[in-house]
């Protein structure tokens, strides 16, 4: 095998010309950083769990790139043409990723918080008439795309991926209408299981007929968020995804940090190593969690 890409988390081999593979690591990263840190089996649960929603999916008639799973943590994949800009003739938009992400959210966490208390989101563009609150259900999903392969992930409006990104106007209305397809089977899934799914990201290619597939991995607690329904009944919300990393390092004050440097245009801080109980409760978290997404032992 030819090693291709070696990202944050998963490392891409060239098979043959129409097939990857993805090596899932135990590296974690968060804002960008990726953490001198091993998670156990963190590569595993990552890769069984993305394999379960694949597989999910095409038994509900949506196409994606998985083809198998030759180890725990590996994954064969149709082989997809990587692209900054869909700037081609129509019979050239096969086989060829949207170069774009796309953040379908149901509850308000997260950045979107963070976006409504700084102003940058109005609550009316969210359907909300009264005080916003954290935690809240949107009333109708939010839909979102931001940027793929800039330096950091921003959110753009529709017009821009049409206009600089060279999507077709059916294209973002098919993305929208998988997205909330493939979020409702997931919900339906995990709340078998008292578990609530706040919001996630998916990507998508234009398949061999020019059709939508999903690509790269989702639902997993790299890209989603969820929360316990029995904690968020009593007003409570407990982070079930990298979110729980995340927060670990706002409370060091190292996001802060690194955020002023960022802003700033200075050299950005190194990230420290996480403590030795939180690699183990980190990975105690992705087992966990990866039972509770999928009914399955890990």
């Amino acid at each position: 095998m030819k090693l291709l890409v070696k990202g944050k988390v998963k490392e891409v081999f060239e098979l043959d010309e129409n097939t990857l593979r993805f090596r899932f690591t135990d590296q974690i990263s968060v804002f960008d950083k990726i953490i001198p840190s091993m998670i156990p089996r963190k590569g595993e649960s990552l890769c069984r769990g993305s394999a379960f929603w694949f597989q999910l999916a095409g038994k509900n008639g949506i196409d994606s790139h998985f083809i198998d799973m030759p180890a725990p943590n590996e994954m064969d994949v149709k082989r997809i043409r990587q692209v900054k800009k869909l700037d081609m003739p129509d019979s050239e938009r096969k086989n060829v990723m949207l170069p774009l992400e796309f953040i379908c959210r149901h509850f308000i966490a997260g950045s979107m918080w963070d976006r409504l208390k700084a102003g940058k989101v109005d609550k009316k563009d969210l359907g909300i008439t009264g005080e916003p609150e954290y935690g809240m259900r949107i009333p109708e999903p939010l839909f979102e795309v931001t940027t793929k392969f800039e330096e950091f992930d921003r959110a753009i409006t529709f017009r821009e991926a049409m206009d600089s990104f060279g999507l077709k106007k059916e294209e973002l209305e098919q993305a929208r209408e998988l997205t909330l397809k493939m979020d409702k089977l997931i919900s339906s899934e995990v709340e078998k299981r008292g578990l609530l799914h706040v919001d996630g990201k998916k990507e998508y290619a234009l398949g061999a007929e020019g059709q939508l597939m999903l690509i790269d991995t989702f639902g997993t607690p790299d890209e989603d968020r969820f929360w316990d329904v029995k904690a968020y009944e009593q007003g409570r919300f407990v982070e079930l995804s990298k979110e729980f990393v995340r927060q670990y390092y706002r409370g060091t004050r190292y996001h802060e940090k690194l955020m002023e440097a960022r802003d700033a245009g200075q050299v950005e801080p190194d990230i420290p190593e996480l403590p030795p109980q939180m690699v183990d409760d980190t990975a105690e978290l992705y087992a966990k969690l990866f039972e509770r997404l999928t009914g399955q032992e890990f």
